[in-house]
């Protein structure tokens, strides 16, 4: 069995030591003898921040003043084409190898251009006091003498220039700063800044945060547009500190004024590539492949779909421009990926701290979890390509011996299973009352049911309305139904609560923060107290806290799942003045708190419709003598 270590070597590499880590293949070097560079250089530095600048290649390459790369995916495989020194190069990217914090390997194979192949190599390594030693190697077979003398020209000069960028770099990473990647402020057209002006004054005069209004198309005018193909909002949201709710109502105004588009994007679930970008709910599918991965996934996972903005081609142009695939960069959630050939065992040292991963093999859908934590024992674990689905444990930075027992060759991935909070679901859209009345035309398409995450969901009832349509009438019982209709969307409104639909004089409103949602049905029970003598309107409230899924109901977006029903089928439990909550809405952050001192009821609650009893809070905002005594006794106990 072939044995690859690939720990850390005490002192410098040189070129033959290198190589011998990272041989080439022998059909390669039957193409020819390869042109090599190889250069060391020591830096003071963190690892953590320069790795993540040295593994962004596109930015790196774009600073040294290199040519820009077009990259197209064509059922799995990415082509790359670029035009250097007036040469056109076209080639297939090789999948990248990479282990977190200690190296990474780019592979081309070239149909066109200088080389048949190019190999770039990276190697880091912590030394003392700070420092960190980096060998970087590239590695052509050229196609000719020609291309043999252009790359023995261009060595000089590119290394100078990576050197250069490389210092810049470092200084960054202590300094927390991102210079070396800041390019000028591009200039606008006249039209592009008349464009501009128009919308903010048409935002303002809608009485949005006029700062971040000016703050938003400033960074649409001004910022780089390798940050501006795809604008994440939470992410710059917590760069400027700003509130992030604020900042999604601007956003959200400023694509009905035609300065932002917004698109529904598809992303793989394990290597988190957009798959696609789609300009409405309405086109989401039911599911799709990803080629990379080789996997079909559904919409039914909450991370499967991210909302983005772009700018509108009005003010600038931006398309997708790359100055290298940069893999990592892009997949940072992947910390380790290697193939091994037939039979190989490696054994590698990514930098993992404490979290929880995935470790799986490339076009499975089986995986391993990993607990990496201080109190695990031992950093050494071994990984077999045919090992089961067992949970694993290890410590910090651990030392895993890979394996690879299958007659092909097979590439084991390591994934942090933990998904970036600043991507924007829909979720963030459904429950905001501005997306609602922005884009009233959007909807999910018949048979796609996007999974929501955990949401509230309370539904509140009127008391005895069949009493009340009796004396009133009709027509006046419908005002006066309105009018507790509009006072409920109101009150929700100032919690960030949404309306999702009435059902004849009871409604259905979802909040993302359960708190938010137990403070507005306190203030909805508070405005329709018992001593309103202008109107006769009572209400009883529930609530539960859990995952959904988001359907089309006639042409409307709407809520389902178990936590739906649970939340309506609480309503047995209020009546008028009082708010019905389950136990997970009651443990909820900050819940407890801000109920000391009411008036609180524990029990249990069951019905047949629900396989397990329910453990339910019941708040009496304030209650009439004698409500509901009978269905107390019928439907509920107190809790021992």
């Amino acid at each position: 069995m072939k044995r690859v270590a690939e720990l850390a070597v005490q002192g410098a590499l040189t070129l033959d030591r290198f190589l011998e880590r990272y041989p080439w293949s022998d059909a390669d070097l039957q193409r020819g003898r390869p042109v090599e560079w190889y250069w060391e250089f020591e830096v003071e530095a963190p690892l953590d921040g320069l790795w993540a600048m040295l593994v962004d290649t596109s930015r790196f390459n774009r600073a040294m003043g290199l040519a820009r790369m077009q990259f197209e995916e064509r059922d799995g495989v990415l082509y790359g084409s670029a035009i250097n020194g007036g040469f056109r190069q076209e080639w297939v990217e090789v999948p990248w190898t990479w282990v977190n914090g200690r190296e990474v390997i780019a592979e081309r194979r070239y149909t066109r251009g200088f080389a048949h192949v190019v190999r770039a190599i990276y190697r880091v390594e912590e030394l003392a006091g700070g420092r960190l030693r980096l060998n970087v190697y590239f590695g052509w077979i050229p196609r000719g003498w020609f291309g043999r003398l252009m790359l023995w020209l261009g060595e000089g000069v590119l290394r100078r220039g990576y050197e250069r960028v490389l210092q810049e770099m470092a200084r960054d990473a202590r300094e927390s700063t991102h210079l070396a990647f800041t390019p000028p402020a591009p200039t606008l057209a006249r039209e592009a800044e008349a464009r501009l002006a128009r919308a903010r004054a048409e935002l303002c005069a809608r009485g949005l945060d006029e700062a971040i209004v000016v703050r938003l198309l400033d960074h649409l005018a001004r910022a780089d547009e390798l940050e501006l193909y795809r604008i994440q909002l939470r992410r710059l949201a917590r760069e400027w500190e700003v509130d992030e709710h604020e900042l999604l109502r601007v956003s959200l105004h400023a694509t009905r004024v035609g300065v932002l588009d917004m698109t529904w994007d598809l992303v793989c679930p394990h290597c988190r590539g957009v798959r696609s970008e789609l300009e409405s709910a309405s086109k989401l599918p039911e599911g799709d492949y990803c080629e990379v991965c080789e996997i079909d996934f559904g919409v039914g996972d909450e991370n499967s779909i991210e909302i983005t903005f772009h700018v509108n081609s009005a003010i600038r142009e931006i398309p997708k421009i790359e100055f290298c695939s940069a893999e990592p960069a892009k997949k940072t959630h992947i910390k380790l990926q290697l193939e091994l050939a037939p039979g190989e065992t490696r054994v590698v040292a990514p930098r993992l701290p404490p979290a929880r991963y995935r470790m799986r093999l490339r076009s499975e859908k089986a995986a391993r979890e990993l607990v990496v934590s201080e109190d695990a024992g031992g950093r050494a674990l071994a990984w077999r390509s045919s090992d089961g689905d067992a949970l694993r444990r290890c410590g910090p930075d651990p030392e895993l011996t890979l394996i690879n027992e299958a007659d092909e060759p097979r590439t084991f991935v390591v994934e942090d299973l933990r998904w970036p909070d600043f991507a924007l679901r829909p979720a963030d859209l459904f429950v905001n009352r501005e997306f609602h009345d922005l884009f009233s035309e959007e909807y999910v398409s018949d048979g796609v049911q996007l999974a929501v995450g955990r949401q509230t969901i309370v539904f509140t009832d009127m008391v005895g309305s069949t009493r009340f349509y009796t004396q009133r009438g009709d027509p006046e019982a419908f005002v006066e139904v309105r009018r507790h209709f509009d006072a409920i969307e109101e009150i929700i409104a100032q919690e960030r609560g949404v309306l999702v639909k009435t059902i004849g004089d009871a409604t259905m409103v979802v909040f993302t923060q359960p708190l938010a949602a137990v403070r507005a049905c306190g203030a909805i029970q508070r405005h329709f107290h018992r001593d309103r003598e202008d109107t006769p309107i009572r209400v009883r409230i529930s609530l539960h806290v859990g995952t959904c899924i988001a359907v089309k109901l006639n042409s409307n977006i709407d809520f389902f799942g178990s936590s739906v029903n649970l939340a309506s089928k609480l309503q047995a439990c209020a009546e008028a003045g009082q708010v019905a909550m389950s136990r997970a809405v009651y443990e909820s952050p900050g819940v407890v708190e801000y109920l000391e001192g009411e008036a609180l009821e524990e029990f249990v609650f069951s019905v047949k419709a629900l396989p397990e009893t329910i453990d339910v809070t019941r708040w009496d905002v304030w209650t009439d003598d004698g409500a509901g005594s009978e269905l107390s006794a019928v439907l509920m106990r107190p809790k021992l």
